[in-house]
């Protein structure tokens, strides 16, 4: 039982103990490129159809060349015949500019062990503050070079605002905008309950599109829920029955404390959490399955 999977877009499968980029490699000097991370549950990637699309649009938006999703396909497929069924995995998908020197971009994907947070984040929710951001959520349509639709290996501010709320003894963060607008996590989608009512903020504010969030409100309609979009601002966050962070590894995360301030389990926490699994385990799995 391998520990590491390294699978290069040229189907071959590497020792990940042996280096791989090169120094200048524009991924590692200026985070110039793009990246998913995929839950793999039972030999299979979670929403990895959804997370392929999402790659593309993202590297459209930092102009890089279109990536040819049945070349990641086919690594993908690799990569799990590596890492084998019997345990959860995390699969990164990564995409840059490729070397300062020239030479095309650089292509590949990885899987290892799913981090010890995430069961507990599961199991037992997490406590979260707030953070500014401080942009406005119309900076996503008046500076697009901003990139704050795309999933860019840039991840130094969000691992920052993680490292802060960790000095305060917080699990993880929720964003706030300029106008006092709840936007995102730093690796999560926002989700409130209202009843059978679940709502996330829009992506227009300069959210990241979540694959775990599409994937539930594609599923949640058949189980009696009905599901929003729309603007929320922290205290919605307090007022609303249940809260959670959605995200492709963990799946749902409830939140038991918000900014000090212990919110109660919703009747549907259990419910929901069930139905995260589900969409995460069949949603965008089309050609998966074909």
């Amino acid at each position: 039982m391998v520990d590491q999977v390294l699978v290069t877009l040229d189907g071959t499968v590497h020792d990940p103990d042996v280096p791989l980029l090169y120094a200048d490699d524009l991924a590692a000097v200026r985070g110039d490129g793009v990246f998913e991370t995929v839950l793999v549950r039972d030999g299979s990637p979670c929403t990895i159809e959804l997370h392929l699309a999402r790659l593309r649009t993202s590297a459209a938006a930092l102009d890089l060349p279109v990536p040819d999703l049945d070349d990641w396909r086919i690594a993908v497929g690799l990569a799990l015949e590596e890492w084998g069924s019997d345990r959860e995995g995390v699969m990164r998908l990564v995409l840059s500019r490729g070397r300062e020197s020239g030479g095309g971009p650089t292509g590949y994907l990885t899987v290892g062990p799913v981090a010890e947070r995430v069961a507990g984040a599961r199991r037992d929710g997490i406590s979260v503050c707030t953070l500014a951001r401080g942009y406005s959520v119309d900076v996503a349509a008046t500076a697009p070079w901003q990139l704050l639709g795309a999933k860019t290996l840039s991840y130094a501010t969000n691992m920052a605002a993680l490292r802060h709320a960790h000095s305060l003894g917080v699990d993880d963060v929720i964003f706030t905008s300029s106008e006092g607008l709840v936007l995102e996590g730093p690796r999560s989608t926002v989700l409130i309950s209202r009843g059978r009512t679940l709502i996330t903020p829009p992506v227009e504010h300069g959210i990241l599109p979540g694959t775990t969030q599409q994937a539930l409100y594609e599923t949640a309609s058949a189980h009696r829920f009905s599901c929003r979009v729309e603007p929320l601002r922290p205290a919605d966050l307090i007022l609303a029955d249940g809260l959670w962070l959605l995200s492709s590894v963990t799946l749902a995360a409830r939140v038991h404390t918000l900014n000090g301030l212990s919110l109660p389990a919703p009747e549907i926490a259990e419910e929901l959490s069930t139905l995260v699994d589900l969409a995460a385990e069949t949603v965008g799995a089309e050609q998966d399955a074909a």
